[in-house]
């Protein structure tokens, strides 16, 4: 390994450092992301850095009993391991993506094939709403920041602008959703995931929601 990365520039180091660091902060790249601006899907520089040296941070992974995969089919690299401990979501985020994930399975069960699945905030608070754990409409501040942390994770990527939030506003939701909740009973989840439990308390980002069903 050393060898390898000595051979490398100092720009290719340095693009194999960063995308490191966002894989041990939230577990996994997305190939493409969708650009407002351009209204096309773009690819990440952290994704193309990971699949140009796959099979270096492989092997540097394993070093920590950490494995490293590759979704081809969704687009995503991602990690694995007893050890790892993803950051904390606060209780709103960790609704809308048990909500999300709800949609993104409803959505992709009815699609012919692979397609770019949509989502409403309206539509979300709604869903939140019937499962009854939420007991009243987030405010536009609540909304707007529970969002952009989403974003930020690669989970939703806004559509519209989130300065003018309302419930038409659109969000793509991406296939990461699927690593972050990965069990086949959502709804048994929202069911027993009411208002009053666990009130206040967070959730890791990665595959630790399914606790809350224990």
């Amino acid at each position: 390994m050393i060898t390898y990365i000595e051979e490398l520039t100092d720009q290719e180091r340095e693009a194999i450092r960063e995308a490191i660091q966002l894989l041990y902060r939230q577990t996994y790249l997305l190939e493409r992301r969708y650009d407002r601006r351009t209204e096309k899907y773009q690819y990440t520089k952290e994704y193309r850095t990971c699949s140009t040296h796959l099979e270096f941070l492989k092997d540097y992974f394993a070093v920590a009993g950490i494995s490293l995969e590759e979704n081809v089919h969704d687009g995503i690299i991602y990690i694995q391991g007893e050890t790892l401990w993803g950051e904390k979501l606060p209780r709103l985020a960790t609704v809308y993506l048990l909500i999300l994930k709800l949609i993104y399975d409803e959505q992709m069960a009815q699609a012919a094939s692979s397609t770019r699945i949509v989502a409403t905030a309206g539509e979300i608070n709604q869903k939140a709403g019937a499962f009854r754990v939420i007991k009243s409409i987030p405010s536009p501040t609540e909304m707007r920041r529970t969002i952009a942390l989403l974003k930020k994770y690669q989970i939703v990527e806004p559509l519209d602008i989130l300065e003018e939030l309302n419930e038409n506003t659109r969000m793509i939701i991406y296939p990461t959703v699927n690593l972050v909740l990965s069990g086949d009973h959502i709804r048994e989840l929202l069911e027993s995931f009411s208002e009053e439990e666990n009130s206040g308390e967070e959730t890791a980002i990665q595959n630790t929601i399914e606790d809350l069903s224990e």
